[in-house]
């Protein structure tokens, strides 16, 4: 009887991991209820993945990164990030419009050709980044978080994001030094 409990839990739990780990269909959306009001502020920028090659620092050069949103205006978002990069701490300013025909916001003569909030509980964000220019093209999944560590479950979705985007290879947790990520403080 006994066994017999064991075997259902264990192919249960089969289950759910392979239910869990699918790909999502329609890749990637926009999360459809975002409010944007509610999203805006400072951001620690606390994991990455990116195709972009030599992106990062060595590992012992890495920090935490930060992004500051606002919404200056309806259809328009100004995004501010910091990175440490092998050159020291880099911030970077762009103000993307909405796409009229899809979700996304772009500013390509920036070098932005999508930025999409996957999903938020307004305490993290998952951020998808496709950047480059005609030729050159590179995507980038950025977990946001409020404080400067995150929670055991956003980091999984992110994980999983990174899975279905082909970026697992190229995932990593930034350590929790903030000093390039204070640098945009609002």
């Amino acid at each position: 009887m006994r066994l017999g409990l064991v075997l259902v839990l264990v192919l249960a739990l089969a289950l759910v991991l392979a239910v869990g780990s699918q790909p999502l269909d329609h890749f990637p959306k926009e999360a459809h209820s975002l409010n944007w009001g509610k999203f805006s502020g400072f951001w620690y920028i606390v994991a990455i993945a990116t195709d972009a090659q030599g992106f990062l620092p060595a590992r012992d050069k890495r920090k935490l990164g930060a992004s500051v949103v606002k919404v200056p205006k309806v259809g328009q978002v100004k995004v501010v990030i910091a990175f440490s990069r092998s050159q020291g701490c880099q911030s970077q300013e762009v103000t993307l419009k909405k796409d009229r025909k899809k979700a996304v916001f772009r500013n390509t003569l920036k070098g932005v050709k999508g930025f999409h909030v996957l999903s938020t509980d307004y305490s993290y964000g998952l951020v998808y980044l496709r950047l480059g220019r005609t030729d050159h093209s590179y995507k980038s999944l950025l977990l946001l978080d409020r404080q400067n560590v995150s929670s055991f479950l956003s980091l999984r979705e992110f994980l999983d994001t990174c899975y279905t985007l082909q970026l697992t290879k190229e995932a990593t947790i930034l350590p929790k030094d903030a000093s390039c990520a204070h640098t945009i403080l609002p």
